[in-house]
């Protein structure tokens, strides 16, 4: 397989706690996994296998990931602009170009990020890049906890729960499977997020697709089932339900590629290839 370019997609492991010492490197990861198709180093054999297997079955998935991280920017761009300075990136994955605290922080350097995942390579390697940056950290938590997120002791010390928040959720929500019901997680955080704060989340779906792009995406989830994180595919209105109750940011829920997209139209061929939507909306 062709290595992707390197561009600006967080990911996440839904596993059971784990200690940092103990990493399993014969099985893949779906953080490593995405790491390798962004460009990143710090991803296995078992990882890169995985990697191939996804793209034999489904060829436009690594630059979907791709679009995932570019509307990730795009949308905390947005963020900064509307006065957010504090972020909480859900399943954040392995750090590397166009991370949350390097968008923010580029707009306000005051700017406070808090990240969380339970894949231990992406937190230890997280929390070395941000050494000396005492306004970002990465957390070791579980996303379908959201209170042992926002009652985690590092989470209380770099947020300010009593101000608004941005919420990120960018291609996590497809390793929550229904049981773990994905509305219940999010409301689990929006509940306890002040007026004014934001949701800004992606996912993909096969919604759009012809039979056979479908056939490619289902083996996808097989490949994923290696994983401790199983994948799961969501319906553009399921996706869209997930923000009930709060103000959708214009242009609403779209493919991924095209909110606020940019002027050169960045990722326009993946329209019939591939599909994913995204949306940012506003409490109340």
């Amino acid at each position: 397989m062709e290595r992707p370019d390197r561009p600006l997609a967080p990911d996440q492991s839904l596993v059971p706690m784990r200690p940092f010492d103990k990493v399993d490197v014969d099985r893949p990861s779906s953080a490593r996994i995405y790491d390798y198709f962004l460009g990143g180093a710090h991803n296995f054999e078992v990882d890169r296998e995985a990697a191939v297997a996804l793209q034999q079955a489904h060829p436009a998935i690594g630059l979907g990931m791709r679009a995932n991280r570019s509307y990730l920017r795009r949308a905390v761009s947005f963020l900064t602009s509307a006065g957010i300075d504090q972020f909480l990136d859900l399943g954040s994955g392995i750090p590397t170009v166009g991370n949350v605290h390097e968008i923010a922080q580029r707009t306000n350097p005051d700017a406070h990020v808090v990240y969380v995942d339970l894949e231990p390579i992406a937190v230890t390697h997280g929390n070395t890049i941000l050494a000396g940056n005492d306004r970002a950290v990465a957390i070791h938590a579980d996303l379908r906890r959201p209170a042992e997120v926002l009652d985690h002791p590092d989470t209380k010390a770099m947020l300010d729960l009593e101000r608004p928040i941005a919420l990120i959720v960018a291609g996590v929500l497809q390793y929550v499977s229904d049981a773990d019901d994905p509305a219940g997680v999010i409301a689990g955080y929006t509940d306890r997020l002040v007026p004014g704060s934001y949701l800004a989340m992606s996912h993909p779906s096969q919604d759009d697709l012809t039979h056979e792009r479908k056939a490619g995406t289902s083996t996808v989830g097989t490949v994923y089932d290696r994983t401790a994180t199983p994948f799961t595919y969501r319906t553009r209105s399921r996706f869209e339900a997930l923000f009930t109750g709060l103000d959708l940011v214009e242009p609403g829920v779209v493919h991924m590629w095209s909110w606020h997209a940019d002027a050169d139209g960045e990722h326009n061929e993946l329209d019939g290839r591939l599909t994913g939507f995204a949306g940012v909306a506003r409490l109340p």
